[in-house]
């Protein structure tokens, strides 16, 4: 079905009349400042197939939305959903709790206190400010849940119930995306013999992927919010008390059943992880899931590759876990012989890999986290990107001859905002 769709031109114009706005958080926005940037990409890339692919699955999806059937609703209705501060419906201002603390940590902080001088003043009505301290936490805009006293019609559950699954429909479509494009990068290094990827490539695949990353949770969240059940310790997808320990050493598993069965080991090379058992904060799982699997598969991949498969005692991979005023920090150290010097710049880059006769299949379908991306050259850039989007980080230090450690910031303040392209 996806095969045969065309983008009309009718369609392309509400695409640049979506993508002329500058705010971006409506998802319908960000679809169509994707299907704009991929018809426009430098250096002929918007006409490779795969590309196009992609382009047409961000086309059919953004007129999805925007033709989907609006709701009829009684004006008291209308009115209580619709309802601001003045008519009553909005209940006074809370602050997060969460803030209690890092407003504390920052107080009790010489070094950071000094530099939010500047920022103080006396608490706002909006909420904007706690304790007199003006945070980086935006409040542009604050969701609510209706009056319990409002009794919604049934038209409102059904409406909800079918946008739910078009959302579904739209995400499985783009499960593919990520080596669909990988796919279609590969068509333009071989159609222009290029040896890498030049910065202005490697700078849109950053948004390109950085965008998707957030289209997903948008879509994930109203998915999650709609079809699970109440769970104390979630909100969608996101884990107000998610486990490190447990989250961690799950992808420890994960990662060595991979190298196990990629080299036909019986015993891959041990990984000791060392964290609290309790450590707890709010985050989405399948994001540190994904980040950790992926650079524990690359430590194991080094580790094996310089003792052999044969070695019966592998040098330990240490998995260290520190909370911090700011960061949770995740440090994993191997000693499979660490990167040259020369190649630290190589290895943000997409599509580098030190692994040979790697490539994307042609019908590979498969979404970010069930895929193995080894040899691909996307594990190291992808997981600092899912990293930043919550305000983290992910650096690299490697010792020529020895081994690598990788350190993963995550930011536990709650503090940043979305990092839009």
């Amino acid at each position: 079905m996806t095969a045969l769709f065309r983008i009309t031109p009718s369609l392309w114009d509400k695409i640049h009349h979506f993508a002329s706005f500058r705010r971006r958080e409506e998802l319908p926005v960000r679809l169509a400042h994707r299907v704009k940037e991929l018809d426009e990409l430098p250096h002929s890339l918007s006409d490779m197939p795969s590309i196009k692919k992609v382009k047409n699955w961000y086309a059919q999806s953004f007129e999805e939305l925007i033709t989907f059937p609006p709701i009829n609703l009684p004006p008291d209705v209308r009115r209580a959903l619709n309802g601001t501060a003045s008519d009553g419906l909005l209940p006074e201002p809370t602050p997060n709790p969460s803030l209690a603390q890092m407003v504390e940590d920052y107080a009790n902080n010489p070094h950071l206190h000094a530099s939010y001088h500047h920022t103080t003043h006396p608490p706002t009505k909006s909420g904007n400010g706690f304790n007199k301290l003006k945070l980086r936490v935006p409040m542009e805009r604050r969701y609510f849940s209706p009056p319990s006293s409002l009794s919604l019609p049934p038209q409102v559950q059904d409406y909800n119930a079918r946008f739910t699954k078009t959302l579904e429909q739209i995400k499985t479509r783009h499960d593919p995306t990520v080596t669909t494009v990988a796919q279609g990068v590969l068509e333009w290094k071989r159609s222009c013999n290029a040896p890498n990827i030049g910065l202005d490539v490697q700078a849109w695949l950053d948004r390109f992927y950085m965008s998707r990353i957030g289209i997903r949770f948008l879509i994930g969240q109203h998915i999650a919010l709609n079809s699970q059940g109440s769970h104390p310790d979630y909100v969608g997808i996101i884990c107000t008390n998610a486990n490190v320990h447990d989250i961690v050493q799950e992808s420890i598993e994960n990662a060595r059943f991979v190298c196990e069965e990629h080299y036909a080991m019986f015993r891959g090379p041990p990984v000791q992880l060392i964290c609290p058992p309790h450590l707890e904060f709010a985050y989405v799982p399948g994001h540190l899931s994904h980040i950790v699997f992926e650079l524990l598969k690359n430590s194991l991949r080094a580790v094996v590759e310089r003792f052999g498969v044969d070695c019966e005692n592998y040098p330990p991979i240490k998995v260290v876990v520190v909370e911090g005023t700011e960061d949770i920090t995740i440090k994993i150290s191997d000693e499979g012989g660490g990167i040259p010097r020369s190649a630290i710049p190589l290895i943000w880059t997409y599509m580098y890999t030190t692994m040979e006769g790697q490539g994307v299949a042609e019908d590979f379908n498969a979404s970010d986290f069930k895929a193995p991306m080894a040899g691909f050259g996307y594990g190291l850039p992808l997981s600092r990107l899912y990293a930043r989007y919550f305000g983290g980080d992910l650096r690299l230090i490697a010792m020529d001859g020895f081994g690598t450690d990788v350190y993963i910031h995550l930011n536990r303040l709650s503090s940043s905002r979305e990092p839009l392209p």
